[in-house]
């Protein structure tokens, strides 16, 4: 090989390793920490980030009407009837099998009141804290005279005790206060029933009858056992 021969190889392979390195320069391939930066870029931009996906109340699925409304917010008021009465069992009844009715009714209405709270914060956002529309004749939140539309209004949820009757039990123990909780109770749970059927015959909501059907199977059932404990008394 002369010397023009190889002097012409030597700068041919001094081009062609300069171009490859050009290349190399012009597209690096993403690295570790620009690839973490990018995704941390594009979740903190993403809505479920950050909360701003945090669970919203939402209607249960299908259309509603306003017999479904109103059998949320009444059967809510009248559930927290029920956990109000089975609150004072464990301090005041004599009977195991009262204090164990007690802690079934409340362990079953709990989740259906947060249930039908989430229905009515989709529904009819401006009722209430008891679930009740807000107008100038709405019941005062909270105490038994609200419960049962004492204030203001002339129609009583069925079944719901008075103030005087909740006073009452309230001051009983002992046998007296199973005796009178059973009573009362199966008054409370038949009314539950009649508005269970109203539901039934004129709501709309595939979730709200689910649940109407619901109660009056339960509490059905719940009656018959308080009526079996009072014949035992």
């Amino acid at each position: 090989m002369n010397l023009r021969t190889r002097t012409c190889l030597l700068a041919a392979g001094a081009a062609l390793a300069v171009t490859l390195t050009a290349c190399g320069a012009a597209s690096p391939g993403p690295t570790a920490a620009s690839s973490t930066s990018m995704s941390s870029d594009t979740l903190s931009s993403s809505p479920m980030s950050s909360g701003a996906a945090e669970a919203m109340p939402t209607a249960p699925a299908g259309p509603h009407n306003q017999a479904d409304i109103t059998f949320a917010q009444e059967m809510l008021v009248h559930h927290r009837g029920a956990i109000t009465m089975a609150d004072l069992a464990p301090t005041r009844a004599s009977s195991p099998a009262v204090k164990a009715l007690a802690v079934k009714i409340k362990a079953a209405q709990t989740p259906e009141i947060e249930e039908m709270s989430g229905w009515l914060a989709a529904w009819a956002p401006s009722s209430d804290m008891n679930g009740m529309p807000v107008t100038t004749s709405s019941p005062a939140a909270g105490g038994m005279s609200g419960m049962d539309h004492a204030a203001g209004t002339t129609t009583a949820m069925p079944g719901m005790m008075s103030d005087a009757q909740m006073s009452q039990l309230t001051s009983a123990a002992g046998s007296a206060f199973d005796k009178l909780f059973l009573q009362l109770m199966i008054t409370h749970h038949q009314g539950a029933l009649t508005m269970a059927d109203t539901e039934k015959s004129s709501g709309q909501n595939p979730a709200a009858l689910a649940l109407a059907k619901s109660i009056v199977a339960s509490q059905t059932a719940e009656i018959a056992t308080m009526q079996d404990l009072l014949k035992g008394m």
